[in-house]
């Protein structure tokens, strides 16, 4: 098992193969076409001098709101980055790199680009941040695993609670991130990042519990790149705890994010908290959530705009067909079927989310109060 991913590890390569060898899952048509960022008000940026321990290179599998912020992040703070994307905004960065845009600065990024992991010949150096929904993480740890060595450190850097266990079964030493991060991700080649001078929280722990020095070099890092992050014993039990805030995302994708704030989103988070109990899962409370925040997150408008939503609305307004509801409301009704817990909120809220991703409609069609009395009627 490797301790740390500054020791050296000799005589491992990888072949490289063309973009034709890429497996299907990574292969998705992008929706429009691909527009350059305007280079107007635009500064190449120059990276700063990395940290001790820019040893570690990093290599992000999605490049959308959460992996092409840190992306950008990392790489101006003077740290290695491969990032891994695909469609219209994997063709965009190759040609005009990722911009990145604050309430302060608009920046360009030029951060090297693959799509395929097959294309990276990893080393002992590397350290792999998941940063797709997870309902892409199987396909991904599998692509991942024909080419990286099973010892190679992964962070999930993603919401829902099922992306570590399946990184552990090709994956040795797996982390949890908790992620706390106000970004946005609505068009090629651009990524915007709402708080500032926190760009935002993302606290990392060996996964299932524990830490280690490639944990604490992990937080290390982040702190280096206008993260707040720390390393933590107990990351399951957070990733509980932030699971159960995520459920809001399904009411903002349904409803709209006015509705967010309101007695549906209560009501699944009551669910979830009772399905919690009875799976005897442990997670933080609202009070430590709350003390870990601090309002250390100070989210400003972009360019005038707000940040419109959050990642769930995001993919609706993208039009993925996809959302990654299956996984935040999903986990808890999966939970309840299991220990026999009744879950109707969670359920419809379930339901819903996958007509309107599969019917490729707008988001917040649907008014929280209509939601409440369908479910009080069931």
């Amino acid at each position: 098992m490797r301790n740390s991913g500054l020791v050296s590890k000799c005589g491992r390569s990888v072949c490289r193969v063309s973009d034709a060898g890429a497996t299907a899952w990574w292969v998705q048509p992008g929706k429009g076409t691909s527009r350059a960022p305007s280079a107007r008000h635009l500064v190449t940026a120059h990276k700063r001098p990395a940290c001790e321990h820019a040893e570690m290179r990093f290599v992000i599998v999605g490049l959308g709101g959460i992996g092409g912020v840190l992306a950008a992040r990392l790489h101006l703070a003077g740290h290695q980055v491969i990032g891994l994307a695909r469609g219209p905004h994997l063709s965009t960065v190759r040609e005009h790199g990722l911009r990145l845009e604050t309430p302060t600065e608009s920046l360009i990024a030029q951060i090297e680009v693959r799509s395929h992991p097959t294309e990276v010949s990893f080393g002992a150096e590397d350290v792999v941040v998941l940063a797709v929904k997870s309902q892409d993480t199987w396909d991904v740890v599998r692509a991942l695993n024909e080419t990286a060595p099973s010892d190679t450190p992964v962070l999930c850097a993603q919401n829902g609670v099922v992306n570590e266990p399946c990184a552990l079964r090709f994956f040795s030493d797996v982390y949890g991130g908790v992620v706390m991060c106000p970004t946005a991700f609505l068009q090629p080649g651009i990524v915007r990042a709402y708080s500032t001078p926190i760009t935002g929280l993302l606290d990392v722990g060996r996964y299932p519990a524990g830490q280690d020095d490639v944990s604490r070099d992990l937080a290390a890092v982040l702190n280096s790149a206008t993260y707040d992050a720390r390393s933590i014993p107990d990351v399951r039990r957070w990733k509980f705890a932030k699971l159960l805030t995520n459920l809001g995302n399904a009411v903002e994708a349904v409803c709209g994010p006015q509705a967010r704030p309101g007695p549906l989103t209560d009501l699944l988070q009551a669910e979830g908290e009772a399905v919690l109990r009875a799976a005897g899962i442990d997670h933080a409370s609202g009070t430590e959530d709350k003390a870990r925040r601090r309002n250390l997150l100070d989210l400003q408008p972009i360019a005038g705009e707000r940040r419109p939503g959050g990642s769930t609305w995001q993919s609706l307004t993208r039009q993925t067909g996809v959302t990654e509801i299956d996984y935040l409301c999903g986990e808890i009704v999966l939970l309840g079927r299991l220990h026999g817990v009744p879950t109707p909120a969670n359920t419809r809220l379930q339901q819903l989310g996958a007509h309107l991703a599969s019917t490729q409609a707008k988001p917040g069609g649907i008014s929280a109060d209509a939601v409440m009395a369908e479910i009080g009627n069931t």
